[in-house]
């Protein structure tokens, strides 16, 4: 996953961790041989796809809705103008912004169907934090009633876990959080964290946000949708979303 997972639990840690290895290989932009590159090679055609595919297709779909259109899975197109073409443990590449271009609307370029997908010509989906979201909960189910999940920062825990969450230690109890920022993945003129508005990297006055949130994946909507809107609108969004949260601003010592 271009990440670091780690996984508590009393049992079955072992039938989880290839479960996270499976699903992430079907998941993967980085693989010709992944689901979702497939459906991306195959643009304009139905395409099957697996019973995690398109339940994690279905959620990036909620999450354009959520988000009112700022959690974009058809974000292929920018992450490749950017250079974000491998993972970065394998190096960037030269970022060509004059590529990026504003994202279409994810409804208008991703159906999903019964065991089958399909991307409009010319896009293409990265599913990104979503991913990771969604696979931090369905382990947490998987694991039991007292276990936790950590998908690269995204947490989701069942029963109590302290956790540091914007530099504090918080206890999750049956809850979620996550953090969104441009202050790692980052390169010389790039970072990682698209404004589908432009298709560029945000220009948000906020550089970290964290939450804490029902969900895993509620939680990286959540602190997604209150960077890239910014500090004027994040905290109403976050009030509305979110059981707490916490901003660092571009200007904040």
């Amino acid at each position: 996953m271009g990440t670091t997972c780690s996984l508590f639990a009393s049992d079955g840690v072992l039938a989880a961790e290839a479960w996270v290895r499976r699903v992430a290989a079907q998941l993967t932009r980085f693989s010709d041989d992944s689901e979702i590159s497939r459906l991306n090679a195959h643009a304009g055609e139905w395409w099957p796809v697996s019973v995690e595919t398109e339940q994690v297709l279905r959620a990036s779909i909620r999450a354009h809705e959520m988000s009112l259109g700022l959690v974009n899975a058809a974000v292929l197109p920018s992450m490749l103008a950017i250079g974000y073409s491998r993972p970065l443990s394998e190096g960037h590449c030269v970022a060509v912004l004059d590529r990026a271009r504003p994202l279409p609307a994810l409804p208008d370029v991703l159906e999903v169907r019964h065991g089958e997908a399909r991307v409009a010509r010319a896009a293409g989906i990265d599913l990104g934090g979503i991913a990771k979201g969604w696979m931090a909960d369905r382990l947490c189910e998987m694991l039991g009633p007292h276990s936790l999940a950590n998908l690269g920062g995204d947490l989701s825990a069942a029963g109590e876990w302290p956790v540091a969450v914007g530099g504090v230690t918080l206890l999750l109890r049956d809850q979620a959080a996550a953090t969104s920022s441009v202050l790692r993945r980052r390169w010389t003129g790039a970072h990682h964290l698209i404004d589908p508005r432009t298709g560029r990297p945000s220009e948000s006055d906020l550089e970290e946000v964290s939450v804490v949130t029902a969900t895993g994946f509620e939680a990286e909507v959540v602190a997604k949708t209150a960077l890239l809107a910014g500090r004027e609108l994040a905290p109403a969004y976050c009030a509305t979303h979110a059981l707490a949260w916490w901003f660092r601003g571009r200007d904040d010592s």
